[in-house]
């Protein structure tokens, strides 16, 4: 059986975890503070509209944007939540801290989701606009302003990147990246899920969602040298009207150099997003590969048996409607 055959599994880097989904399933495996492992199982059920919108190319890449999106914030919250309990405190008093708990995890995960709307959606894309246009007259063509411009926003990007990975938190985050990424390479590779075989895999994979935020940057650089750059305000009024279509054809060209992963030449094509993921990702530790190795195998177990359910987590049931 070739690469080609083997089924396609996505995943995300938790706090102190790892997510993996298949076609129907998704399944978190979390390391707790007393070293056991607790699970979190959530049912993908698209309703038949949104399957037919993921049919579709370029609007299928904002569809599978706001969908993983939306599954990855409820693991996020799961394990943020989950992580620093200890299982070992007294009933009440974890019942009180757990409350706490939630509490601080859903102003955070608040807080996180605006400030990444706000950076990605306006300083990602609106700050690089009128840094160039400060060099127009220096840079005064409607080519080099959009070229200025995508450097710009290119430098931004690396610069948060890089800003963020230096926190210990997003550093664990980012190690537990990478083990996510080895166990998927083992796997495609068809070997055995130990974790001597997965440490010897490459922690960068071509369909990283880093390597899609560096397409964006790359096709929009394309796509704004069909629409001019004066006046500022329309220049600006494109760039907000473009996401959807920046977003859609970029998922596209992710997908593309996917499918010539293993094509001499064509292969190269991707290896500016594997670049970037050498920021996302970073070397995991063996008990953060042992997470990974858990998260996957229990995927591959109920996607046979069917998703279980969190007796000790009621909103599970909720979640799985």
């Amino acid at each position: 059986m070739s690469k080609q055959n083997v089924p396609s599994y996505g995943g995300q880097a938790v706090v102190e975890g790892v997510m993996f989904g298949g076609r129907k399933q998704t399944v978190t495996a979390v390391r707790r503070m007393d070293g056991s492992l607790e699970y979190f199982y959530l049912q993908k059920e698209s309703p038949v509209w949104v399957m037919r919108l993921k049919k579709i190319p370029f609007l299928r890449g904002i569809v599978a944007l706001i969908e993983s999106s939306a599954i990855g914030s409820k693991h996020l919250a799961f394990a943020t939540d989950r992580y620093d309990e200890d299982p070992n405190n007294p009933e009440e008093e974890q019942k009180i801290e757990k409350k706490e708990s939630k509490i601080a995890m859903w102003l955070g995960v608040a807080v996180i989701g605006i400030l990444s709307f706000v950076f990605a959606k306006f300083v990602m894309t609106l700050i690089p606009v009128f840094l160039a246009e400060l060099f127009r007259p220096l840079v005064p063509g409607d080519t080099a302003q959009v070229f200025l411009e995508s450097f710009f926003k290119l430098i931004l990007l690396l610069t948060y990147i890089f800003a963020v990975s230096q926190t210990p938190i997003i550093r664990r985050v980012f190690q537990y990246h990478g083990s996510e990424h080895k166990v998927i390479n083992c796997y495609e590779e068809k070997l055995p899920l130990t974790v001597e075989n997965v440490q010897k895999q490459s922690r960068l994979h071509y369909r990283c969602g880093s390597s899609f935020i560096l397409f964006t940057v790359i096709v929009g650089m394309f796509i704004y040298l069909l629409v001019p750059t004066d006046p500022l305000w329309l220049r600006v009024v494109d760039r907000i009207l473009l996401i959807p279509v920046v977003l859609g054809v970029a998922f596209e060209v992710l997908q593309l150099t996917n499918k010539c992963r293993n094509i001499p030449v064509l292969k190269y094509l991707g290896v500016p997003g594997l670049w970037l993921q050498l920021l996302t990702t970073k070397e995991p530790a063996d008990d953060q590969v042992e997470v990974a190795i858990a998260s996957f195998n229990e995927l591959l177990r109920i996607e046979k048996e069917g998703a279980p359910i969190n007796n000790d987590e009621p909103d599970n049931l909720e979640l799985l409607e």
